[in-house]
């Protein structure tokens, strides 16, 4: 068993919407299709991945380093005891002369990679990746009923109160009782309105997240805490910069409901950080490290040992990225859930075909691997990728 190609393919993901950091006019991710030599039903075995939103596409690093590093593994070498595909041991190939630390870009090049060798290794042993995750890593039983949020509610031209109304209301019509919007890219109380407008359309049991993209500074931070506070929002989400750990824990001193960050906290080494030192709670905070864009499954399941080392459950982790790959760990692993992209960056967001939310849960169908093959504008992508 070995792999015969990597391909990479550089697709815009495009979008006039922005948050409180950056715009997504030109916006791109990296498709990655893992061609193997097993044959299943007469065709060879091909997993697919891809980076998530808000990072761009990586197949200059991926061309270079880390795609080379793996077809020049001796083929033994990459694989288990049981000769199939050991993820790990693709990881470990990828990862040769890379020096520790510098956590950035390549973190999400290694990711992509990653996300879809997982998905070639479920599918050569025939089970959904959240059967084989609960397996090897897991209780031996997921569960397929995983909680999802819809993230909307970015900045856009024209777009006024009633507008972004309609979009709230456009989310609990689609089955999500728990919605976000952003927020930092305005005044605060132009923020204030907007927060007021879209808890006018939300009903008994009907919650709302916000999300700064870590653009305040410390005052500004605690500006926001103290004119949130009266709401009973679901989080307040990266309110100051990812790295900067000294102002997450300031601001719990003054903002005592739940909060959530990491999605742009990229090992597990910088994971560990905002534990030790980001005054983080357990009883009460989130955390939203993406694996697509932290070095893949195999850093992430490192990142959740080291959670539970430190008292805390993997069920405090709803990930960043709106993408089936965490779907399927939510699903294998006990994680809190999922973000959800209900419009944008399609067709890479979403759930397979036919699935439908209800109170803000989907129920993950039997499919072998991660499950592109269920939705089929995704899939119809990545097969021309791969043919």
């Amino acid at each position: 068993m070995k792999i015969l190609e990597i391909r990479e393919q550089t697709l815009p993901i495009a979008s006039p919407i922005r948050n409180a950091y950056i715009d997504f006019s030109k916006m791109t991710l990296s498709l990655v299709a893992v061609v193997t030599d097993v044959i299943r039903d007469g065709r060879p075995v091909v997993g697919y991945g891809f980076n998530s939103n808000g990072r761009y596409g990586q197949g200059k690093l991926m061309r270079e380093r880390f795609i080379p590093r793996v077809l020049e593994a001796g083929a033994d070498t990459l694989l288990d005891e049981r000769g199939i595909l050991d993820p790990h041991k693709v990881w470990a190939a990828m990862f040769t002369n890379e020096k520790p630390g510098g956590h950035g870009e390549r973190s999400v090049a290694i990711g992509t990679i990653d996300m879809a060798v997982w998905d070639a290794v479920a599918k050569i042993e025939g089970k959904p990746l959240f059967q084989l995750l609960a397996e090897r890593y897991g209780t031996g039983q997921p569960n397929r009923r995983v909680f999802v949020y819809a993230a909307g509610g970015y900045y856009y031209p024209g777009k006024d109160l009633a507008k972004l109304q309609d979009e709230m209301r456009s989310y609990i019509d689609r089955g999500y009782s728990v919605v976000k919007m952003k927020i930092g890219g305005a005044s605060l109380d132009e923020d204030l309105r907007r927060i007021d407008a879209v808890l006018e359309v939300l009903q008994d049991g009907q919650r709302l997240c916000v999300d700064a993209n870590g653009r305040f500074d410390l005052d500004a931070a605690i500006a926001y805490a103290k004119a949130l506070s009266p709401y009973d929002l679901f989080w307040y989400e990266e309110a100051g910069d990812p790295l900067d750990f000294e102002l997450q824990a300031t601001l719990r001193s003054y903002y005592r409901n739940p909060m959530a960050t990491g999605e742009n906290l990229f090992s597990m080494q910088d994971a560990r950080n905002l534990i030790r030192y980001g005054g983080m709670r357990p009883d009460r905070d989130w955390l939203q490290f993406d694996c697509a864009l932290s070095y893949g499954l195999v850093e992430y399941l490192r990142t959740l040992d080291m959670l539970q080392a430190h008292g805390w459950s993997a069920s405090r982790c709803i990930p960043h990225g709106g993408h089936q790959m965490s779907l399927a760990i939510a699903a294998g692993l006990g994680l809190g859930g999922n973000e959800s992209y209900p419009d944008l960056f399609q067709p890479f967001g979403g759930f397979p075909d036919g699935v439908q939310v209800q109170d803000s849960h989907v129920v993950l169908p039997d499919l072998p691997g991660i499950g592109f093959e269920g939705k089929a504008d995704l899939y119809r992508q990545m097969k021309a990728l791969s043919d």
